[in-house]
């Protein structure tokens, strides 16, 4: 997507340790207009109208997945990553490694809102080394349910988590596939394959 690649390089930051900042528009301050083109873009590309849910995890990928589930008009679940006290009832829950935080989080997601009858997009900012990506799956197959496919925001096409995830017959469309990245000299190149 053109629109996302160019704001990237607009106002992203490579920082050291394969970082790609982009919390100006992102996943600190969220460029509502941008989300909005990407939920198109997310609906051209997964055009079945059996998607009855988005699921995402918390908390980058929930803002990008509600202005999505506008133009799919399904609910949207989010896994969240730490119990609390309102979160009652049976849950699903499943282990996921962080790349960003560097920890491993147990993420939870009620019975009550995935079930057997649900077809499932699963929707993030980011995908690097896979392992959210793996972790919800793991969550919706749990619940019997159906994944439709997985979007993301930027894919680190360096790493590999999207190819894993395309190994094993998951649908993974990427918005923006970052090549490489040079944190000495800002420069970011992507994927042709977007174009």
């Amino acid at each position: 997507m053109k629109l996302l690649e160019e704001r990237i390089r607009k106002d992203g930051n490579v920082k050291p340790g394969n970082v790609l900042k982009v919390d100006s528009f992102l996943n600190h301050q969220m460029d509502v207009e941008l989300f909005s083109e990407m939920g198109k873009e997310f609906r051209r590309l997964f055009p079945s109208e059996r998607i009855n849910k988005i699921l995402t995890i918390e908390a980058s990928g929930i803002g990008i997945a509600c202005i999505a589930a506008q133009y799919f008009h399904v609910p949207v679940v989010f896994a969240k990553k730490s119990q609390s006290v309102n979160l009652d009832g049976e849950q699903y829950i499943t282990r996921i490694e962080s790349f960003t935080h560097k920890r491993v989080y147990d993420v939870i997601v009620s019975k009550k809102y995935l079930g057997k009858d649900d077809h499932v997009l699963i929707i993030d900012d980011f995908l690097a080394n896979g392992c959210a990506a793996a972790g919800l799956i793991d969550l919706v197959k749990s619940a019997g349910a159906v994944v439709e496919g997985v979007g993301i925001a930027i894919e680190k096409g360096f790493q590999e988590g999207g190819r894993l995830l395309r190994s094993k017959g998951v649908r993974v469309e990427s918005l923006a596939i970052v090549e490489s990245m040079d944190d000495q000299t800002g420069e970011i190149v992507f994927s042709s394959q977007n174009q």
